[in-house]
């Protein structure tokens, strides 16, 4: 046991001395293929749940550790499986919930990949891997931490801890908000992180206080009950492909801005960020130029935005001289925080039935919505947060806006009201999570999971 005034220079020492086994342990998480995904092997991401449970055991802290499902609302299905681990809080300490995900995205076109995306590869200092970002490092974040808090002040600490990582949070979360209902007594904290977000650089640490809402929804386009001559009807008749284009064409304004009618912006400051800085860390080439109006990071955290994900067309390989009867089309939109989900998607729709041309015939289906998230900047949770990542990156943190959405976010704030929630990160800009050569920079791991640890030990010294 440390005394008091030694307990944080006993949490760096134990920190470091985890971040081995931590690397390890990632290697390990990042060599199964655990893709929630429908058409890939569900038997992985089973393997993947009881390799952490393995590792939330072997810490010999919890009261329980078990691996959880939950039945997907409206369905007979089960959700992937989680990993659910709890200690009871003492002393009127705070509980915290620490959350994070295990399972990973497809790999996509594997000859893009530089290595093989099941094997962690250590390259010029960052960690190659699909899944060694996001969210399999965010799990070992938590995991080696609260080693680094066992081994600094024993395993008689105060603190409670729940440990929450998901199984398909890649694949929509579908049974999450059951599976908090279900275990809302085990999970309910003062303070909960949720390790699945980024930083502003390999350097800089970040705490996500704003995320943008998401609505995702195929549109299915018809212009004919079935396939025609190109030569014969050509020029008279409408092919669904041309409807759609139009279609689509009138969701942006001429400078790539949307243009929907009744989807909002929100009016915040942001930081200095160059397009040169854009260029870098998105891949832009030099000929290409940005879209939109306002500062970069205007754009990216507090405006909306629409790309099309995906298309079911004729592919170049099987083009006739046909006119395409129907087109589909996945539409993802990125919602500005403050604007519900359910007021883009009726804004959307509107739009979509309104500038259908030559009265083609509109489907939607496949709904998803998700809320934005705007952190209560006021609470004591955030201040010992930004406090620690100070500490454990020897950096003062800076409050991230991130033009991505955590949906299941809204789910925690519906479940425990009370909870104070920190959304945290082990990216920088460079970790392509979702892309091929995902990668993991070693130090902001370290330096994570440091501070993470500190967070830990701040919040044990607390008494509510």
């Amino acid at each position: 046991m440390t005394t008091e005034l030694s307990r944080p220079q006993a949490v760096r020492d134990a920190a470091a001395a985890a971040i081995p086994a931590a690397l390890a342990d990632l290697g390990t998480l990042v060599r199964i293929p655990s893709i929630a995904f429908p058409g890939f092997d569900p038997a992985e991401v089973r393997r993947s749940a009881e390799a952490v449970a393995s590792l939330a055991e072997g810490l010999g802290i919890f009261d329980s550790v078990e691996i959880r499902d939950a039945v997907i609302p409206g369905t007979d299905e089960r959700g992937m499986p989680a990993v659910l681990a709890s200690r009871a809080a003492r002393n009127g300490r705070p509980t915290i919930l620490l959350y994070a995900h295990h399972d990973v995205q497809p790999i996509g076109d594997e000859s893009l990949w530089q290595s093989p995306p099941f094997e962690p590869t250590l390259r010029d200092g960052r960690i190659f891997g699909r899944g060694a970002a996001d969210d399999k490092a965010g799990v070992m974040a938590h995991i080696g931490a609260l080693r680094a808090l066992k081994e600094a002040l024993g395993e008689d600490f105060d603190l409670g801890v729940a440990l929450f990582i998901e199984g398909e949070e890649e694949a929509g979360s579908r049974s999450f908000a059951q599976f908090l209902s279900d275990n809302a007594d085990a999970l309910r904290a003062d303070v909960i992180v949720v390790a699945d977000s980024g930083n502003w650089d390999d350097k800089t640490p970040g705490l996500t206080v704003s995320l943008r809402g998401n609505v995702r929804f195929t549109l299915g386009v018809r212009t004919l009950d079935h396939a025609s001559h190109s030569g014969m009807f050509g020029g008279a008749v409408p092919d669904a492909m041309m409807a759609t284009v139009k279609l689509l064409s009138s969701l942006w304004a001429e400078d790539g801005s949307v243009a929907v009618e009744g989807m909002t912006t929100r009016d915040a400051a942001t930081p200095e960020y160059s397009e040169a800085t854009l260029r870098d860390e998105a891949g832009l080439p030099a000929d290409v130029q940005p879209i939109g109006n306002g500062s970069i990071l205007d754009r990216i955290w507090n405006q909306p935005s629409i790309t099309v994900t995906g298309i079911d067309a004729p592919s170049v390989v099987n083009a006739s001289n046909t006119l395409s009867p129907e087109i589909s089309v996945v539409i993802s939109a990125r919602i500005a925080p403050g604007q519900s989900s359910s007021d883009a998607y009726a804004a959307l729709e509107k739009h979509v039935r309104a500038h259908a041309p030559f009265g083609a015939q509109i489907e939607i289906r496949d709904l998803d919505l998700g809320d934005g998230f705007l952190v209560d900047t006021s609470g004591w949770a955030v201040e010992t947060a930004r406090e620690a990542l100070a500490e454990g990156y020897g950096v003062a943190s800076l409050d991230l806006g991130v033009g991505g959405s955590i949906p299941f976010i809204s789910d925690l704030v519906r479940e425990f009201p009370a909870a104070q929630i920190l959304v945290t990160g082990v990216e920088d800009p460079h970790a392509k999570a979702h892309s091929p050569n995902e990668s993991l920079h070693v130090e902001t791991f370290r330096n994570a999971l440091l501070s993470e640890a500190l967070l830990l030990e701040k919040l044990d010294a607390r008494t509510l």
